[in-house]
């Protein structure tokens, strides 16, 4: 069944997000209706458990092409029951990382742990030094992440954070909302170093 929706100018959006599924029944409704928002394209993401598999269960359902990138030593640990869409297993995080990232449009986190916070300030990071100008989006469900960002507000305020850099990223309570921030957002351009820059260092080293 077709959706009479504005087609999204994302191909492919990364899902950042627990490999557990949290206590609270607000974060698996949450990480039902962003698979919902992403039938606009497709998701790329890691892991088939938690909300990760959520995610990827339900983008698949809807239609969408799931791409999974999981390292090949915890594919026995985050690859359990039944798998959906296309699985690239690579060398290791670093690699599956880069892997997202290239695959990827824009990002989006959800709730999450220790290694949802590294992969979202990671691309966070890139944005902010110019690697990439893809948008980053935070579902801050029923509050989840008020304390990153009063933390990010406390950083802005102490010097350590531009106040234009502030807006890197997006954050929303529901996922139709920030879907939508992702859509508008324009990439803050503040002395960063430029895209082509990054991508002439990188192939250097290749061809030498």
């Amino acid at each position: 069944m077709e959706k009479n929706v504005v087609r999204s100018r994302f191909k492919r959006v990364c899902v950042f997000c627990g490999s557990s599924t949290g206590k609270r029944d607000c974060y698996r409704d949450a990480a039902i209706e962003l698979a919902q928002e992403l039938e606009i394209g497709p998701c790329v993401r890691w892991g088939s458990i938690g909300l990760m598999g959520l995610v990827s269960q339900a983008v698949h359902r809807g239609g969408g092409h799931v791409l999974g990138i999981i390292p090949k030593t915890l594919m026995n640990k985050e690859l359990t029951g039944e798998t959906v869409g296309e699985v690239k297993p690579v060398a290791n995080m670093h690699q599956r990382k880069a892997e997202m990232a290239r695959h990827s449009d824009c990002f989006i986190a959800l709730p999450g742990g220790y290694g949802t916070l590294e992969e979202l300030l990671e691309v966070i990071t890139w944005a902010q030094l110019g690697i990439h100008e893809k948008p980053v989006g935070l579902l801050n469900v029923d509050g989840y992440y008020n304390y990153l960002l009063t933390f990010i507000d406390k950083a802005v305020d102490d010097g350590f954070i531009k106040p234009s850099q502030r807006h890197i990223f997006v954050s929303a309570p529901n996922a139709k909302e920030l879907v939508q921030k992702l859509e508008d957002y324009v990439p803050v351009h503040d002395n960063i170093i430029s895209t082509l820059k990054w991508e002439v260092e990188r192939q250097q080293p290749q061809q030498q």
